[in-house]
């Protein structure tokens, strides 16, 4: 079994607040769900985060992940929110898609989710920008062979009365 951080040690009775998670290019966005979390704990790694903290009703909340991959625990942020704790990470790889939160493919725990609302496909955006890129290029020349001459503007009215 992996060692614990010493500091922040699992309580006896606890549970494991709902994690939404999604990928983006240089960081993995966490969002724990809990109603007025106080007495909050939070321990980034390099391998792994461990969330500490009381609810609404004073309920320990305790969740323990370790990373896809490696990242920087020195540029990530934690904000505490009333009903959610946003965790920021940076990943040690930039440009390189977490295909899941956890180190571990078999283990899915029922609190953790992707989180669709703000998930999104950003490994093809460079692609779909090149796409737009050459389609507007495209226009661009065939404008540009088009042997009729500059538009006449003798209709436009003189302003300058």
């Amino acid at each position: 079994m992996a060692m614990l951080p010493k500091n922040l040690p699992r309580p006896e009775d606890c549970q494991g607040a709902q994690a939404l998670w999604y990928d983006q290019k240089k960081y993995v966005i966490i969002n724990f769900m809990v109603q007025n979390p106080k007495d909050v704990e939070v321990d980034i790694q390099d391998t792994f985060i461990v969330l500490s903290c009381k609810d609404v009703d004073d309920n320990s909340v305790y969740n323990h992940i370790y990373f896809y991959d490696k990242v920087i625990k020195f540029d990530s942020q934690v904000k505490v929110h009333d009903r959610s704790i946003h965790i920021l990470i940076r990943k040690a790889k930039e440009n390189v898609a977490w295909p899941r939160l956890q180190k571990d493919a078999d283990l899915k725990p029922n609190w953790m989710a992707v989180d669709f609302d703000n998930w999104r496909d950003w490994e093809n955006e460079e692609d779909e920008g090149m796409a737009e890129y050459e389609q507007y290029f495209d226009m661009i020349q065939d404008m540009g062979n088009k042997k009729e001459g500059p538009p006449a503007m003798d209709d436009l009215d003189d302003l300058s009365d």
